[in-house]
């Protein structure tokens, strides 16, 4: 199975990528965390982002807060497809992580979750590989269900409460 890269501007963003890994764990999907600068480290970034096809890759998730250009730089550098998690930070409330992820030039796309959206990316990075991965898609099937029937369970005792 391919690995999923995390990537992270700063260990500020660690809150944010624990919930990434948390589902990634939760789908048995290998991955390899790292923080990466597009700025302060972005001979690193272009390293990692240069090889990671060759080092079993199959999707890039990029977080980063403020002027949020790593998964940008990540997605210049690779085919590979990137999803990248604007991180809200004490400036406008995420709004700028989120326009610098999003707003990418043709021929260089970044899949951009919501703001803080660990679980997402994460999920997104599940569907991607589960194009040729049955086992995957049957985990991502019964979540699916999981999570309906959750949402069904709390109807029931909603109705149950005020009707």
């Amino acid at each position: 199975m391919k690995k999923v890269g995390i990537l992270m501007g700063s260990d500020s963003d660690l809150p944010i990528i624990e919930k990434t890994i948390q589902t990634l764990k939760d789908f048995d999907v290998p991955y390899e965390v790292h923080v990466y600068s597009a700025h302060r480290t972005p001979e690193k970034a272009l390293e990692f982002s240069s090889n990671a096809r060759n080092n079993n890759f199959g999707v890039i998730i990029c977080a980063a807060g403020m002027a949020a250009h790593l998964a940008g730089a990540i997605a210049a550098n690779t085919v590979l497809p990137v999803i990248g998690i604007p991180c809200k930070s004490t400036n406008l409330d995420g709004m700028d992580a989120l326009l610098s992820t999003v707003q990418m030039p043709p021929g260089i796309p970044v899949a951009t979750v919501a703001i803080n959206g660990g679980v997402n990316a994460a999920l997104l990075a599940i569907q991607i590989l589960s194009i040729e991965d049955e086992t995957l898609y049957d985990k991502l099937l019964k979540r699916r269900l999981s999570d309906k029937e959750k949402v069904l369970e709390k109807d029931r005792d909603i109705a149950q409460r005020f009707n």
